[in-house]
């Protein structure tokens, strides 16, 4: 297995993080995302479908999209959600959320603040941190009524995909509720946890 990524994606940092709770062995190769896609390693091109990160090989097939990624680590595990019907029902509507929440605004504001060639009008921004302070309000109530994590005592791959950017939240300059931080804290807790900088490093 190998997984392809770089340290400035959320999205290839939640899957390198559950390769590593998981306990999963992996080759890890990181991707210069900045460079021309044609100057990328021809392993990674070959397979990627859009060019992008995450990529996993997996037994020589490919997997792109970090939350579809998720999904066969956790079929492939037996767990992590997928250890029933009911509880991979609510990962998946958990991931597909994710999708449509967090994992839309909080990218596009924390590239604001660091990539000069992606900064947004103000009315486009404004649209965005008031769709992430929604979101972030949803996940804080949820949060308070499940107790440790998204769907109970256990982490689950809607805890990965969900904390993907939430890591990198002080980067866009977004305030994060007191038990949104408390769940952060309790992932960084998690045996084979290590931050995005050293977790994906060059």
């Amino acid at each position: 297995m190998k997984l392809f990524g770089h340290p400035d994606s959320g999205h290839a940092f939640k899957v390198r993080l559950m390769l590593r709770v998981a306990d999963i062995a992996h080759d890890y190769e990181c991707i210069d995302i900045f460079a021309p896609r044609e100057s990328r390693p021809a392993e990674f091109r070959h397979h990627a479908t859009w060019g992008e990160v995450p990529l996993l090989l997996d037994d020589g097939i490919a997997y792109a999209q970090s939350n579809a990624i998720l999904v066969h680590l956790a079929q492939r595990c037996g767990g992590w959600g997928a250890q029933d019907p009911r509880t991979l029902q609510q990962c998946l509507e958990w991931l597909m959320w994710e999708a449509n929440k967090i994992g839309m605004c909080l990218p596009q504001l924390r590239a604001d603040k660091l990539f000069s060639d992606s900064r947004l009008a103000p009315a486009a921004r404004d649209y965005l941190l008031a769709r992430y302070q929604s979101d972030v309000a949803t996940l804080s109530d949820r949060l308070t009524d499940t107790g440790a994590f998204i769907l109970g005592s256990a982490p689950t791959i809607a805890d990965f995909s969900i904390c993907g950017y939430l890591v990198h939240a002080q980067d866009a300059d977004v305030d994060v509720p007191a038990a949104v931080e408390r769940w952060l804290a309790r992932i960084r807790d998690l045996s084979g946890w290590q931050p995005p900088q050293q977790l994906l490093a060059v």
